[in-house]
């Protein structure tokens, strides 16, 4: 029973007592598995940015003029300069959640590119080709908000990152299918809306977050984690062969019934697991999916189509999870910048799509053999993929090269529940303004660290890390290491 029970209820004694503990046990044991620390739906503002980009440039379910050259191209090309240049210049620029021209630039471009883009439409007579400074703007838009976004979920441990990206991916689905509803007047107001509101809530997520874990303008960088890059690139490709096929439907990429599936299975399972979620439980998803989808397509009807449609659509969407959970984690654990890391990543993944669409429109007149051009570049894609993912969910190389331990279990699940209790210390620092260096104490206490082992670690005299206790209880109101145990949600074996 917690302080304030005890205050509320003081006769309750005996069996009462124990059986009303019982009851909140069972309570709380169960809030425990679907509880974030610092929850705040800011986070999920990422998921407005998948709808603008689903509405506005990709997939979209808008009638836009028609150009001699492909538009979606061009866009992805635009920002993949963007990102790149930004890598260059990482030292330079970075970090961007306290640069507010990085915020003005990305608005700017989002909402001339949209609006650009929407006045092709509505206004009759307008040149067509307005949409190339329209798409040039939106690819510059596009770039810069990846960025800014990468360095919110850099600064998260994988559950939250997995939580948020993946409640993410729900919301720009619900959001898209309530535009779908527009008239186009109001979809073009909406949609020019969106990247803005989703670069508020980027502010607002950088917010809820402790400054101490927030991106530093200084920091370091190891070997580049070339085998993600690679896996996911492979995925990209492996998508971009089929892309057209995959949403020339109703819906889009960021819309289809398959990519809301696979987010949901994903956010459910790791609420409910918790530490003891197995991250390579998504590749064991996305790989099957991706297989189907590459073998379906080239050998089926319109009925194997669409079915390969939506296994291609939810394998893609399962690895991007992993893939924003193992690069935010080596952003949030070894002082990587996002800029670098994801601006890398993302260029890669966006640049063999490209060059899997391109393949897809060179390969379809060409036979070997007797076999298909499709038929040979879906074969080696799948070899391709396998390997991959057998790459990735290598035990050995997760917790090796990678300095990644998200296939043992052990391993995982005490770094997780460390990450959880930091994440957890950071807020209530927020909450009660403790200073930067009574933040670093309360995570050692949260550590059960003795006073003699803070002195050490921080470099200070005995009595002043008594004094920093002291003012650290006196701004939390507790009087005892087992209130700030209580306060932090620690269970019985974690005190020890």
């Amino acid at each position: 029973m917690s302080q304030e029970e005890k205050k509320n209820n003081p006769g309750v004694i005996g069996s009462n007592e124990a059986d009303n503990h019982e009851e909140t046990k069972k309570k709380k044991s169960l809030k425990s598995y679907v509880s974030i620390p610092g929850f705040s739906f800011a986070f999920i503002g990422i998921g407005v940015y998948r709808a603008w980009i689903e509405t506005a440039f990709v997939g979209s379910f808008v009638p836009f003029p028609q150009l001699p050259f492909p538009m979606r191209d061009w866009f992805d090309i635009f920002g993949i300069a963007v990102m790149l240049v930004c890598v260059l210049l990482t030292r330079r620029i970075g970090p961007f959640y306290n640069r507010r021209a990085v915020f003005v630039i990305c608005g700017l471009s989002t909402t001339i590119g949209t609006a650009l883009l929407f006045v092709t439409t509505l206004v009759p007579g307008v040149d067509p080709m307005l949409m190339v400074p329209a798409t040039l703007f939106g690819g510059i838009g596009m770039g810069l908000i990846i960025l800014i976004w990468s360095e919110v979920y850099g600064c998260l441990n994988p559950f939250r990152v997995t939580v948020y990206y993946c409640g993410s991916i729900v919301a720009g689905a619900l959001i898209v299918y309530a535009l779908m509803g527009l008239k186009l007047p109001w979809l073009a107001v909406f949609a020019t809306g969106l990247p803005l509101i989703s670069l508020y809530m980027a502010q607002r997520s950088m917010q809820h977050i402790a400054p101490t874990d927030r991106p530093s303008p200084t920091y370091d960088i190891f070997k580049a984690p070339w085998q993600i890059f690679l896996v996911m690139a492979l995925y990209g490709f492996a998508y971009g062969l089929i892309e057209s096929e995959a949403y020339s439907g109703l819906f889009g990429p960021h819309s289809a019934p398959a990519v809301l599936s696979v987010a949901l299975i994903i956010l459910l399972l790791v609420l409910f697991r918790k530490e003891s979620f197995d991250f390579a439980f998504i590749a064991r998803i996305a790989l099957p999916l991706t297989v189907i989808a590459l073998w379906l397509l080239p050998a089926f009807d319109s009925t194997g189509s669409a079915i390969s449609s939506a296994c291609a659509l939810g394998g893609y969407t399962a690895f991007t999870v992993l893939i924003m959970a193992l690069c935010s984690n080596l952003c949030y654990r070894y002082n990587t910048s996002a800029i670098w890391l994801f601006g890398i990543e993302r260029s890669l993944r966006l640049l063999f799509m490209l060059l899997g669409r391109a393949t897809t429109s060179f390969a379809a007149g060409y036979e070997l053999f007797g076999v298909s051009g499709d038929n040979l570049t879906s074969g080696l894609t799948i070899l391709l993929v396998i390997i991959a993912t057998m790459l990735l969910i290598s035990q050995k190389e997760l917790t090796g090269q990678w300095k990644e331990s998200l296939a043992d279990d052990k391993e995982r699940q005490d770094a997780l529940r460390l990450s959880n209790l930091m994440d957890h210390c950071g807020q209530l620092s927020e909450k009660h303004g403790l200073t930067a260096r009574e933040t670093e104490i309360l995570r050692l206490l949260a550590q059960r660290k003795t006073v003699g082992m803070i002195e050490r670690e921080c470099h200070i005299a005995n009595g002043t890390a008594k004094a920093h206790i002291r003012h650290i209880y006196q701004k939390l109101e507790i009087h005892s290491r087992k209130e700030l145990f209580d306060m932090l949600d620690l269970s019985a074996s974690e005190r020890q």
